[in-house]
């Protein structure tokens, strides 16, 4: 084990000290190779990470219809909230752990962080395939464990990237992020298939099986020995600066971050709320429908489409890309709030690519916008950050929505709100105009948020993120 290589991993490092993710005596001067074999296993293994992961959680509303059948059933009160909670706590737990992600890649490494999520998401589907009449035992398998080796794997998918490419690393984000919603194109129906012919519990052991593949993928990513650096020797001051690894202040100084990090929870309200009840919706409503996946899968589909068209356009000079993604919000919100009223599936198809489109432009604007505000130093933090406040909406969105739709008798009023959140969202954040550009003091880092694997000093000036060509995406 000495013998290998070891990364900067401290993703969430908010020390501006060069030695905070490697010591610059010990850094390769060489870039990472931007290409070769290896660099394109690592990126099919973080396209085949994020596409498991979140092709799983994307189709929760095939699991979602199933649970809801069974309480009903079983006569327990509320299914509807409670079986909607089993989807969201693993959305939320997801998000919310992004920032001890990141620190746990610090400590342990990229590799073994990616294995040792892959290795707890499969175990949280393959528990949960024994305990499927038992809804607050899936709330913690399906939920919380599931969620938790979810992110645990996520967040070293991206992170690794920057290892093994800089110029084309825009473009390989974008490759990776459409994982998701490729896998989400198919996953439903497979899904779909497993329920009616064997049943809710071996189809969850089926995704158990496919959630081994993201462990395997965790072992490919390995930094190469061209951009590893040795771990530094921790000094006696190593709790007090794990601790502002965790809680980095320095970002929250910055008040344009701030404030679209504080409006980003409020947009993301309701932003599951489709995805968990879309099936649903489609059930009550358009019972001729034979293929009642795919508005879902239309969803999938075109989120990849704007995955790299809105991506290729943050990288342009001098384009606004919270403009873009306020853009994006105003055109879900206002589609999600049409979409109860709609009578004709065709439409409703239409309606579903429309959202899937812009849905792939602001989940893409998210890397661009925090390297913007925040400087490649502190994008990984900014980023995690914000995740971690958007878990909480992410989460109770969907339970709200389903308590409403017992309380209303329709899906009308759950749609109407979980289309405004994200309007109220997207005007908030023209306050962001309102103050200066104060970016926090960066050096010169890779293009995950590491700190440099060729050491500069603090000194030197920070380099200009508008003219900046690389680009990281957020892979949901």
């Amino acid at each position: 084990m000495e013998s290998e290589p070891r990364e900067a991993t401290d993703l969430l490092a908010g020390s501006q000290k060069t030695e905070a993710n490697g010591n610059p005596n010990h850094a390769s001067k060489r870039g990472p190779p931007d290409g070769g074999f290896r660099a394109y296993a690592v990126m099919v293994g973080s396209f085949l990470t994020n596409g498991l992961l979140f092709g799983v959680i994307n189709s929760y509303s095939v699991i979602f219809t199933e649970l809801v059948k069974k309480l009903n059933d079983a006569y327990i009160p509320n299914a509807e909230s409670r079986a909607s909670l089993v989807g969201t706590l693993a959305m939320g737990t997801t998000f919310f752990l992004s920032p001890l992600s990141g620190v746990l890649t610090g400590l342990m490494g990229l590799r073994l962080t990616a294995v040792l999520g892959g290795t707890i998401a499969t175990a949280g589907l393959f528990i949960s395939s024994f305990v499927v009449d038992h809804i607050n035992a899936l709330c913690f398998t399906y939920g919380i464990m599931y969620g938790l080796g979810a992110s645990f794997a996520y967040t070293p998918s991206l992170a690794i990237l920057g290892h093994y490419f800089k110029k084309k690393l825009g473009l390989v984000n974008g490759i990776v992020t459409i994982g998701s919603s490729i896998f989400t194109v198919f996953i439903p129906v497979v899904m779909d298939a497993m329920i009616r012919n064997h049943g809710l519990d071996w189809m969850l052991r089926l995704l158990a099986l496919f959630s081994c593949g993201i462990a395997l993928c965790g072992l490919l990513f390995n930094p190469t020995p061209l951009t590893a650096t040795e771990k530094p020797i921790r000094d006696d001051d190593s709790i007090k600066s794990l601790l502002k690894s965790i809680v980095n202040i320095e970002i929250w100084k910055n008040k344009k971050y701030r404030t679209w990090a504080l409006c980003m929870p409020v947009a993301l309200f309701g932003y599951f709320v489709p995805y968990v009840f879309i099936n649903s919706y489609i059930d009550k409503t358009f019972t001729e429908v034979s293929n009642k996946n795919l508005p879902l899968q239309c969803i999938a589909v075109t989120s990849g489409i704007g995955r790299l068209m809105f991506g290729y356009l943050a990288d342009k000079p001098g384009m606004d890309r919270i403009f873009l993604q306020q853009i994006s919000f105003y055109v879900i919100g206002t589609l999600t709030i049409i979409l109860p009223f709609v009578q004709s599936f065709p439409f409703l198809v239409a309606i579903s690519l429309g959202m899937g489109l812009f849905d792939g432009a602001f989940i893409a604007l998210i890397g661009p916008i925090a390297f913007e505000l925040c400087g490649r130093n502190y994008a990984a933090q900014a980023i995690g950050c914000m995740l971690g406040l958007a878990a909480f909406p992410l989460s109770i969105g969907p339970p709200v929505a389903a308590y409403l739709y017992k309380c209303y008798g329709s899906y009308t009023v759950p749609f109407i709100l979980a289309g405004i959140s994200p309007l109220v969202g997207a005007t908030l954040m023209f306050f962001v105009r309102l103050y200066r550009h104060n970016d926090v003091q960066e050096i010169n880092s890779n293009a995950n948020g590491h700190l440099p694997l060729d050491s500069v000093n603090i000194g030197d000036a920070p380099d200009t993120l508008l003219g900046n060509k690389t680009n990281q995406q957020s892979g949901l």
